[in-house]
């Protein structure tokens, strides 16, 4: 299907932010990735930093840039956060755990929503909060359908391993247990965009004396439920 605008500049810089998508990208694989000049990729990709729509990361690769957050929170057409909520707290009710959605911004996955267990031990992630992409269970579900290279990017220095994520990928699940903090366990599963590709991870956390050292046995299920539904939202939202 053409997706031309007949607007080249703006169909060119709309296909640079289409490769952002799937997180941080060198200049190189972005010309890989629009099939554009590297000149022009170039000099699109600086102008886009400019107007903060695009931004660098401490590596010198481009990443989808804070502004693109401002403009989705500002038109409340933050799809994925709109179905977040009621989601989260059949998840959270269902489980007993607190719940949340994480996204990946550059080298760390953002809580962009959560449901707090209301009382009693639970671990605490605010909306807001970054975490590392190299531990825990979100983590190892927002990279484990990466492409080969970024897949091997990922693992550098993880406190998880590639027979892991080809776990996590078999089973649709990622779980771990005191990877990001001791005594800490967690349960993800994917959350779909409309293309298929993998734009969030839908999560459980609390302490391990109440998930167990096999959380997943417990609550993957439901945890993949949760995933089902918000991509499920999704698609149906971008009808």
């Amino acid at each position: 299907m053409d997706n031309s605008s007949g607007v080249g500049v703006i169909d060119k810089a709309a296909h640079v932010l289409d490769a952002l998508e799937a997180g941080p990208t060198t200049l190189a694989q972005l010309v890989a990735a629009t099939g554009l000049a590297r000149p022009t990729v170039h000099r699109l990709a600086l102008a886009l930093v400019h107007h903060r729509l695009v931004s660098r990361d401490i590596q010198g690769r481009f990443v989808l840039g804070s502004r693109l957050v401002e403009l989705a929170s500002a038109a409340g057409e933050d799809r994925l956060i709109a179905s977040a909520g009621p989601v989260l707290m059949q998840l959270r009710d269902a489980t007993g755990e607190s719940a949340q959605i994480f996204r990946r911004q550059g080298e760390w996955r953002v809580c962009v929503a959560s449901a707090e267990r209301p009382i009693g031990l639970r671990d605490t992630i605010p909306v807001g909060t970054q975490l590392s992409m190299k531990a825990g269970s979100a983590a190892q579900v927002l990279l484990a359908w990466e492409d080969h290279d970024r897949l091997l990017e990922g693992l550098q220095s993880a406190r998880f391993t590639p027979t892991v994520l080809a776990g996590v990928r078999r089973r649709g699940w990622g779980q771990s247990l005191g990877e990001r903090e001791p005594g800490v366990a967690s349960v993800s599963a994917p959350v779909r965009g409309p293309s298929g590709r993998v734009i969030a991870a839908v999560s459980i956390s609390g302490p391990i004396e109440r998930l167990t050292r096999q959380p997943g046995r417990l609550h993957a299920e439901v945890v993949c439920n949760a995933g089902r539904i918000l991509t499920d939202a999704l698609r149906k939202n971008n009808d």
